[in-house]
């Protein structure tokens, strides 16, 4: 009897090891559309997997050119302040399992594993992501995009959307896109706007005076950085910014999305590992990543505008 069993343990583990290659596959292409941390922040892979740290610089740039006469020694210099900063680098883990009735009765059948699980597990691993990103994890000690000290906070001009109008409401977005310090000559004017869904969903329903046309709208044709570029203002709704701004009040994020101001390390994205029998009836898929923080490598070229 033991023998019996045995080898009908090794089928199922043989059976649910081919057809996990083909599950694995199917569901690493899946893209979640609510899931936003890789469309608005830079992720950098390079760093080799088991690594426990990655170090970068955070900093400014100085300098100015200027006329200078042909026999001057005197040269104007640019340089840079830089502080060297590091962000850890953690493992996590989300897998999934069978158990010994669905194997079999695919067996039976002839049919594929239910990929229901392993989706879920890759899902939960997205949500991770996404939520390390935007609103960190201080139990690693990670700061989010949302809600990060080396983040420069400002006041909006008017604030109090509930009662301010069409013209104000779109000042105080101009005021959270434009640089925080004039030394950039204004070249680094944010090109992502992040706001909570509910005032997002409040420029979306407000008409502006004598128009057809939605506050939503108009920003998105005449913010500064649009009039400035000619290119489109990336503008979206995020959970959590309803009260991430000073003493709890509404806020909204102005900064470029460019792997040179923000970027998120994951050197080690999600992966399943092989099957194994983890008792006489169920079968474990384990699935393990490895992810840092949110470097902001240049705080001047991120914004929080509160108060809206």
């Amino acid at each position: 009897m033991s023998q019996i069993k045995l080898l009908d343990a090794q089928a199922a583990l043989g059976f649910v090891a081919s057809q996990t290659t083909y599950i694995e596959r199917q569901v690493n292409q899946i893209v979640y559309g609510d899931i936003q941390y890789a469309e608005l922040i830079p992720v950098d892979n390079s760093a080799p997997e088991w690594i426990k740290s990655v170090t970068y610089y955070s900093g400014d740039k100085f300098g100015k050119a200027d006329w200078i006469n042909g026999n001057s020694d005197d040269i104007p210099r640019a340089g840079s302040e830089r502080s060297k900063l590091e962000t850890s680098v953690f493992t996590a883990g989300i897998g999934y399992g069978y158990g010994l009735e669905e194997i079999s009765q695919a067996q039976m059948l002839g049919i594929q594993l239910q990929a229901d699980d392993a989706a879920a597990a890759r899902r939960a691993y997205e949500e991770m992501v996404d939520n390390v990103a935007l609103r960190g994890d201080a139990r690693k000690g990670f700061q989010g995009l949302i809600s990060n000290s080396a983040v420069t906070a400002i006041t909006v001009p008017t604030g109090n959307w509930a009662t301010a109008t069409p013209q104000q409401m779109i000042a105080d977005i101009n005021a959270t896109l434009m640089p925080s310090y004039a030394g950039t000559q204004y070249t680094s004017i944010a090109d992502t706007l992040l706001l909570p869904f509910e005032k997002l969903q409040q420029l979306a329903q407000t008409v502006m005076p004598n128009t057809t046309m939605t506050v939503l709208q108009f920003v998105m044709q005449s913010n500064i950085y649009t009039q400035t570029t000619g290119r489109p203002l990336m503008i979206r709704g995020i959970y959590g910014l309803l009260t991430a701004g000073a003493a709890g009040s509404a806020r909204m994020v102005g900064y470029r999305r460019d792997p040179s101001v923000l970027k998120l390390h994951i050197p080690m994205p999600h992966r399943f590992l092989p099957v194994y029998q983890a008792g006489p009836l169920r079968w474990e898929v384990p699935g393990i990543f490895r992810l840092g923080g949110l470097d902001i490598r240049l705080p001047q070229s991120v914004k929080y505008g509160d108060g809206i």
